[in-house]
């Protein structure tokens, strides 16, 4: 079932197999003796309902093998029919991702767009969807295949001078360092994006410290637009994190509201107190947040000098007093958000755009690993090494490539 699961208007179910034609024959009876791909056709099914088939021609489909779609009613009970007659006719249920892998394993995607498939149905954001869309559309296997290409290209000259210098001559070493130029930028302006990755695929931790009272419960509900975290003018009104998932102008993020930092003689302060100050040590970006009315005082300013992660000081209540310096809103009106969103997103993603290819953790090892191969064989080039050991780092290189885009995997990653 490929659709969303409870009661809607249609259900999907969509199934491959050998004999896929034969099987959905069994229980539908609205298929042609030689039916078109791409070609949707009505009729009845065994259990009651009608709808549609839409039939792929084996090397059409997602997954490379000849399937069908089959669209009934969303009615839970159609659902539970349909799946039994299915059944009865010999179709079992797919496992989770099975058919990006048989699409994986058929040609129809290399294991970058695999994995974009998996970030594609995860996306929260829409930034999230759009990264994964780039990916899921080849934008990173054309990448790759720059890089390969160029690899390969660079390997066989130098083979040909090792194995067949009487015919091609010695091997031009300048040249060959200049060929390997291009694709060291390729690797270089990928693994420049790894930071970005992270933040596009995981989101970042934004932690709202300060002192009591100074609004961060406020401001966390206003972001939110909802009221997520209990607020009251009483001091130490909030005991322990609370962790909330937004979309900063497409900037996933996790929020998490703290205890107001101050001393404190309540054990349950001092725990939620303590959770703040582990909240501040693993935060991507701190918003410490002042009461605007008062600024930041001597016992924030020490709090301030000890921060080792980024850090945006955040007026709160400006719609009370206007803020002296840096970041100044309202938690009570709005006013500011848009300042600091726009703030948050700049200390974080600097001038990146958003609009380009970026690459996850797996890969980044691996191109950091083929980046090297290639260093190796230009010092190789550069050096009174012989022509033959300046293949070895080429050869590695090529492999690391081909372990990203599954061109080499080993079966357990594909599990």
């Amino acid at each position: 079932l490929i659709t969303a699961p409870g009661r809607g208007a249609v259900a999907v179910f969509f199934f491959f197999c050998p004999e896929a034609v034969a099987a959905v024959r069994e229980v539908f009876d609205g298929l042609p003796a030689q039916p078109e791909s791409h070609r949707t056709y009505f009729g009845k099914f065994s259990h009651g309902d009608e709808g549609l088939a839409l039939y792929f021609a084996e090397g059409r489909g997602y997954t490379g093998e000849e399937s069908l779609e089959l669209s009934i009613h969303g009615t839970p009970r159609s659902i539970e029919l349909m799946a039994q007659h299915l059944t009865a006719a010999g179709i079992r249920p797919a496992e989770p991702g099975e058919f990006t892998r048989r699409a994986f394993m058929h040609g129809r995607l290399d294991l970058t767009q695999a994995e974009a498939v998996r970030d594609t149905y995860e996306a929260q954001t829409l930034s999230q969807f759009r990264a994964a869309s780039r990916v899921r559309q080849g934008e990173l296997h054309e990448r790759l295949k720059l890089v390969g290409d160029a690899l390969m290209k660079a390997l066989a000259t130098i083979e040909a001078s090792v194995d067949f210098s009487d015919e091609v001559g010695p091997l031009d070493r300048p040249a060959s360092v200049e060929m390997l130029q291009e694709p060291i930028a390729h690797l270089d302006s990928l693994l420049a994006t790894a930071r970005f990755g992270r933040i596009q695929r995981e989101g970042v931790l934004i932690a709202l410290i300060g002192p009591p009272n100074a609004g961060k419960s406020s401001l966390l509900n206003r972001v939110l637009g909802q009221d997520r975290a209990l607020v009251s003018n009483i001091p130490g009104t909030t005991r322990d994190t609370i962790e909330e998932l937004v979309d900063l102008d497409g900037l996933p993020a996790r929020l998490v509201d703290t205890a107001g930092l101050r001393e404190s003689d309540d054990e349950i302060e001092r725990l939620g107190i303590g959770r703040s100050q582990q909240a501040m040590a693993h935060a991507d970006l701190i918003w410490f947040v002042v009461d605007g009315q008062i600024g930041p005082t001597p016992e924030d300013q020490e709090v301030l000098a000890t921060l080792t992660s980024p850090c945006i000081v955040v007026w709160n209540k400006i719609d009370l007093a206007p803020a002296e310096r840096g970041v100044g809103v309202s938690a009570r009106t709005g006013e500011g958000l848009v300042e600091l969103v726009r703030l948050t997103k700049q200390t974080l993603m600097g001038e990146w755009s958003g609009d380009e290819t970026t690459i996850n953790a797996r890969h980044k090892p691996l191109l950091e690993r083929a980046r090297a191969g290639i260093m190796g064989t230009v010092g190789a080039l550069q050096s009174d090494a012989p022509d033959d050991l300046a293949v070895v780092g080429l050869q590695d290189a090529l492999v690391a490539i081909q372990e990203i885009t599954g061109e080499r995997f080993i079966e357990g990653l594909l599990d």
